[in-house]
């Protein structure tokens, strides 16, 4: 199995919860096969767990990822920590999948010199966020981060005291108060990428916006938002 390649052009590639079109979804194994590419960052998301800890997965429950069914914030770190995560074919058996920290994560994009691109998953408190890049400073990568969130309240939190940090707001669809919310706040843009054409890439741009889009697998999209000047495509599988 292999990535898909395209005509990129000058658009920056992320690897979408890692490489997660080979390896499972928000693994170490898919952080590191996709630092073993040439993809410019990878994506994943961040919980708190019962007893504090900050862990990435993507749902609020297990149970899609590791068939036991446990809800992240209301359980301890350690219990989630013993839970197997399920292969890409849905079977257990390997015992490397489990569900990692945000300090394991951010090594590894630090190890392969990747942009780490950490999504903000539900609405956190403003110790909560300071805690999550209290962390990443710790390890000395902070400058390497582009934070992203639907919860706009996430994003103005860590702009009281990161005013210049890369942060992306993410939305599921183009609006015209779109763009005013974002220069109001300094935000860049993560969108779906279906929502996206020439005319408001372009848009965008002229209001000095850079524009990151979620989750293109095809390939002829993908040609087409690099030829529209994207600067980032986030992707389950392109390379």
């Amino acid at each position: 199995m292999d990535t898909i390649k395209f005509d990129k052009k000058n658009t920056l590639v992320i690897a979408h919860r890692g490489l997660s079109g080979i390896e499972k979804e928000n693994t170490n194994a898919a952080f590191t096969a996709a630092g073993n590419r040439s993809y410019y960052g990878i994506e994943t998301d961040v919980h708190k767990t019962l007893d504090g800890k900050y862990v990435v997965i993507h749902d609020d429950m297990t149970g899609r990822v590791a068939t036991d069914n446990m809800e992240v914030e209301k359980t301890t770190f350690d219990c989630l920590r013993n839970l197997l995560l399920t292969d890409t074919d849905g079977r257990k058996g390997r015992t490397d999948l489990r569900i990692p920290t945000l300090e394991e994560y951010i090594k590894i994009c630090k190890k392969y010199s990747k942009t780490a691109v950490l999504e903000f998953k539900n609405a956190f408190e403003e110790n909560e966020i300071y805690e999550m890049t209290g962390i990443i400073e710790s390890l000395n990568y902070l400058e390497n981060v582009i934070f992203i969130s639907f919860c706009l309240e996430n994003l103005v939190i860590l702009r009281k005291k990161y005013p210049e940090q890369a942060a992306q707001f993410l939305v599921d669809d183009y609006s015209d108060s779109l763009i005013d919310i974002l220069k109001t706040n300094n935000l860049d843009l993560d969108i779906c990428y279906k929502a996206l054409n020439e005319e408001n890439i372009k848009e965008l741009h002229n209001a000095g916006i850079k524009v990151n889009c979620w989750t293109c697998d095809d390939p002829d999209a993908g040609e087409r938002l690099a030829k529209w000047g994207i600067e980032y495509i986030t992707s389950n599988i392109l390379e």
